[in-house]
């Protein structure tokens, strides 16, 4: 007897290799899921993002804990605990210099403003007594005085009602409980997952694919850690010699500077602006500006020629440029999510264009030769 022929679909082999379009179809899938991941939870994704940071950042204390003989899981636990008291030390600590700086600052904001525009007022006749009616006249002063008043006053609301209400928004709860329990398992679980991950990978791109994640795992985590500290060490030395020199609200105004250091020179520059207004608020002389000029610009130098080339130096494959451009577009898409996601997914674009234009260079569309 004959054998029957085989049905369809059964008995044929399956393709083994894939085609242009179902890789296509995957990659865009899965970009497609993510951004829409990314649209719908933007609202609860925050803290999962923080303790995906954290855990990331203390994985390789974890693993140097972990091979000493220590278990992942107590490793992870105590890592955190660290963290947690870190944190809670330095609230308990800040806490009531910052609520005596907002104090100060309510009560003082329309003196200062007053003098700010006093000094104004004077500087601009002086400048009309030097140039001239015909370059400055009583016209132009009033007007540039009071455009200057309407915009310190609206600075100044603008801050109260921030200071007053800008916490009500701050969720303190997601911050300091869902955090640190969601930090716990990413970090207990990190090699586990990473393994996950990489068994996923298709077969035929895992080795150029493992590749390019460490070439975005050296970027990130040079840019993340040296930029932590050199925001740490910036705050401080600005909290110190503004407080130093006498600024009544030095304190804040440092923190305040270094904690914006994150974002490439504009920490540096508001603090700057900030302490300028404010000294000349407090003292109203151009000498108080120019020693506040001075310290910001030591550190400028410091943050320019010692703290960026000792921690960051040429690891780093993140332009300034580049930087401020991913987090102001972040936070216009997602907000503090998107500020948060901003610079790893910078430093990941940053491999794959990297990757792209090598692969460019050695193809035949760059090294056709020209047409004679």
């Amino acid at each position: 007897m004959s054998e029957a022929a085989p049905s369809p679909g059964r008995g044929r082999p399956r393709p083994r290799t894939a085609t242009p379009r179902q890789r296509l179809m995957l990659t865009t899938g899965a970009l497609g899921v993510a951004l829409l991941v990314l649209w719908i939870f933007s609202p609860i994704l925050t803290p999962f993002v923080l303790a995906l940071v954290l855990a990331y950042f203390l994985d390789p204390v974890a693993a140097r804990l972990a091979r000493i003989g220590i278990p992942r899981g107590l490793a992870a636990g105590l890592l955190v605990l660290m963290i947690l008291a870190a944190g809670l030390l330095a609230a308990l600590l800040l806490y009531p210099l910052v609520i005596a700086q907002i104090g100060v600052l309510l009560t003082r904001l329309p003196g200062y403003i007053a003098t700010i525009g006093q000094a104004l007022r004077d500087f601009m006749i002086s400048l009309e007594e030097q140039a001239g009616p015909d370059v400055v006249d009583a016209r132009l002063r009033e007007l540039v005085i009071g455009q200057a008043g309407a915009m310190l006053g609206w600075l100044g609301t603008a801050a109260t009602r921030l200071i007053g209400g800008g916490f009500a928004l701050f969720n303190v709860f997601t911050l300091a409980i869902v955090t640190p329990v969601v930090a716990f398992y990413f970090l207990r679980d990190w090699p586990r997952m990473i393994a996950r991950i990489d068994s996923w990978l298709p077969r035929r791109s895992a080795a150029t694919l493992r590749q390019l994640a460490r070439d975005m795992d050296r970027v990130l985590s040079a840019w993340l850690r040296g930029q932590l500290l050199c925001c740490l060490l910036l705050g401080a030395f600005y909290a110190m010699t503004l407080s130093a020199i006498g600024l009544e609200l030095g304190l804040m105004v440092g923190l305040l500077a270094g904690l914006l250091s994150f974002i490439p020179y504009v920490g540096s520059f508001t603090g700057f602006a900030i302490a300028v207004l404010l000294a000349i608020g407090q003292w109203g002389t151009i000498g108080a500006a120019l020693l506040v000029t001075a310290i910001f610009g030591v550190g400028h130098t410091v943050e320019g020629y010692v703290i960026y080339p000792r921690l960051l130096g040429d690891r780093v494959e993140l332009h300034a440029v580049w930087v401020i451009f991913a987090l102001f577009a972040g936070g216009v898409a997602f907000g503090f999510l998107g500020v948060l996601l901003a610079v790893p997914l910078a430093a990941a674009m940053g491999v794959l264009a990297r990757f792209w234009l090598r692969r460019y260079l050695e193809s035949p569309l760059y090294l056709d030769p020209p047409r004679p």
